[in-house]
């Protein structure tokens, strides 16, 4: 008996067509989701410099004498007697620290008169005010944004960190309303 060739299955060009189809709607699909992703980032982002300006002034009120923490370490150091810091290990495991796409720093100028904290800080060593920034780990992503002493979130296309005073407003930039 002769076997006639079977019409059932693909012919390379229907696979062709599939993958073709594949292709634009994921060329389409993509810059949409990278979009997102630079979104959600920024939002962590803010949503992470409210953290560290409510554990500042949190930590200015009970530990700090009015004075503010003068790094991330610093802030999420528990005071004695506590097992908790101000803001949570995730956030200030380092000086310098890296989450959610974006790199986390902050800095108050010491002053000399600031007496010692309940969570062990030296006198001398806390600062008057604060300022912070979150930079993008991402050079595709032009979102920048920094805080200080005052709690307004400022967003620039650049670095925020060298311009923004510890108190006051920066020379470029918006403030951010939620």
């Amino acid at each position: 008996m002769k076997r006639r060739p079977s019409s059932a299955g693909f012919a390379i060009v229907d696979l062709l067509f599939v993958c073709g189809i594949i292709s634009i709607v994921s060329g389409i699909a993509l810059p949409r989701l990278m979009a997102a992703k630079s979104s959600a980032q920024a939002a962590s982002a803010v949503g992470s410099l409210r953290t560290i300006d409510s554990g500042q002034v949190a930590f200015a009120i009970t530990c700090g004498n009015g004075f503010y923490a003068p790094s991330l370490t610093k802030l999420a150091r528990p005071p004695l007697g506590s097992t908790s810091g101000y803001i949570s290990p995730d956030l200030g495991a380092a000086d310098l620290m890296m989450k959610s796409g974006y790199r986390f720093q902050v800095t108050a100028t010491p002053y000399a008169l600031a007496p010692g904290t309940c969570n062990g800080l030296p006198a001398g060593t806390t600062g008057l005010s604060f300022k912070t920034a979150a930079d993008p780990l991402d050079p595709n992503n032009p979102r920048f944004f920094a805080s200080n002493a005052q709690n307004v979130i400022w967003e620039d296309t650049a670095s925020l960190w060298a311009g923004i005073p510890e108190t006051g407003d920066p020379a470029s930039g918006h403030p951010i309303t939620y």
